[in-house]
């Protein structure tokens, strides 16, 4: 079930520092707090669905989004996980589009929506913040391309490796034998992230195990050996 709770202030929010809205002025902040929604949201809910049209952009404040596509057979192509910061929908909005992937609550979320009208006037408004977001969509179209290569010249093995140290490097928390991931991904999610079959994740993780690389603790994963994984991954290749 989605809630919609009484949010805290643009300019008085923890998590604006980490977003896109970073640097606006106090006039543009108090604008969008008078026009957003704050809503919670659950573990395995849909934020939005692929082929749909974009209302606005959604802000998060908390939790984990993943950002995939479904192929033809049903299996999910996860594009990334959001996070603390991160926007979702502006590409599509800005586009004037459909969207082009969907979105599910990984980690119970605390999410700003921030409607059309808005976010185009604070854009056309402040030029820094439109540089901001010219800046992020073209980091987004990098990534896409880096994605598209990985998969083509990069072993699964390689494309797992890097897809661990990405999750430490991001979600990563230490712990007592090694640094740990947390966030608890079945091994379909890994899969997605990877671009290869469930079975194929299972196995080369138990490799991983075996080789003093990673460990488990309970649902979630603990990287040991950071330097293999790199060299593993071909990260500084």
């Amino acid at each position: 079930m989605k809630t919609i709770e009484k949010s805290t202030p643009c300019e008085l929010c923890m998590s604006r520092k980490f977003s896109l809205f970073a640097n606006l002025s106090e006039p543009h902040l108090c604008h969008l707090s008078d026009h957003k929604n704050f809503i919670t949201h659950k573990k395995g809910q849909i934020l939005f669905y692929e082929g749909t049209k974009p209302l606005g952009v959604f802000c998060i404040n908390d939790g984990v989004v993943k950002v995939y596509k479904t192929a033809s057979n049903g299996k999910e192509q996860i594009i990334r996980l959001a996070k603390k910061g991160d926007f979702l929908g502006y590409a599509s909005l800005l586009g004037e589009e459909s969207y082009s992937n969907s979105a599910t609550i990984v980690e119970d979320a605390k999410i700003c929506f921030v409607p059309r009208e808005s976010f185009l006037k604070v854009l056309a408004e402040d030029t820094e913040f439109h540089r901001r977001v010219t800046k992020a969509l073209c980091h987004d179209l990098g990534i896409m391309e880096d994605k598209l290569t990985d998969a083509t010249q990069k072993s699964i093995r390689e494309r797992l490796a890097f897809t661990l140290l990405k999750l430490s490097e991001t979600y990563g928390i230490d712990g007592n034998a090694g640094e740990k991931i947390d966030i608890v991904l079945t091994r379909e999610e890994i899969a997605g992230l990877v671009g290869t079959a469930t079975e194929t994740v299972i196995r080369l993780l138990s490799e991983f195990k075996k080789d003093e690389l990673i460990d488990f603790e309970g649902k979630k994963i603990l990287v040991l050996d950071k330097r293999g994984l790199a060299r593993l991954s071909d990260f500084y290749g």
